[in-house]
């Protein structure tokens, strides 16, 4: 079973979440709070994954995500959010978040994004980190561009396949059956990846792989 908490400051979006995603055989909501008993709840159930409002009333959600993230044996989370422009998801995604669902999301995806999760996938929508990368594009700092399209280039053919398909929000396991290699293989090529690309996480390559164009290229290649 995949153990979730949500936290969220709105008890209607709590109850929700926690209906639709009860409903799936392998999903258990253990608990759901306010940003302000995130942290005890979580010390206490210790879930497989968190979604997290990023904006709520009593605290702030990337404090929230800060304090989880520092637990000995941290849980994966997620932001949720209302709008695919939030300011804040950059920031959040940076500071660890594995990534973020739009609270209007379709009910009948969650329970996939929340197993995507559970899996050390990516969740994150193609259509919302573009809008926040036209929106906030310092947020690569200046000059980055050039310097992560020649990190790019320092992929092999197969690391490249592995990275498009990491942003896609894919698994380790899932990204096997898809290329024919063993889990442990494309583990490598993960590890690999981050290395040359010089970044801390998975969710950083795949922000790195849409600034670089490689999921339009790939989309084109179809």
């Amino acid at each position: 079973m995949i153990r979730v908490v949500v936290v969220d400051d709105e008890a209607l979006v709590r109850s929700g979440f926690g209906l639709i995603l009860g409903a799936a055989d392998d999903i258990e909501v253990v608990a759901t709070a306010s940003g302000g008993d995130a942290l005890a709840t979580v010390r206490e159930h210790r879930p497989d994954v968190v979604l997290l409002d990023i904006r709520m009333p009593d605290v702030d959600g990337l404090t929230v995500l800060a304090q989880l993230r520092a637990l000995p044996a941290p849980p994966v989370v997620a932001m949720l959010t209302t709008f695919d422009t939030d300011e804040y998801v950059l920031t959040a995604l940076h500071s660890g978040a594995a990534g973020f669902l739009l609270k209007d999301t379709e009910p009948d995806q969650l329970p996939q994004l929340v197993r995507t999760l559970a899996a050390d996938g990516v969740v994150m929508s193609s259509r919302a980190s573009r809008s926040l990368l036209r929106t906030h594009p310092a947020a690569a700092g200046p000059g980055a561009v050039d310097e992560e399209a020649a990190r790019v280039k320092r992929l092999t053919d197969r690391e490249r396949d592995v990275l498009v398909l990491l942003a896609q929000g894919l698994s380790n396991a899932d990204i096997g059956t898809r290329l024919h290699l063993g889990t442990s293989t494309v583990k490598d090529h993960v590890s690999a990846i981050l290395t040359k690309l010089r970044v801390a996480g998975r969710v950083q390559a795949a922000l790195l792989a849409q600034r670089a164009g490689l999921l339009d290229a790939d989309r084109e290649g179809r």
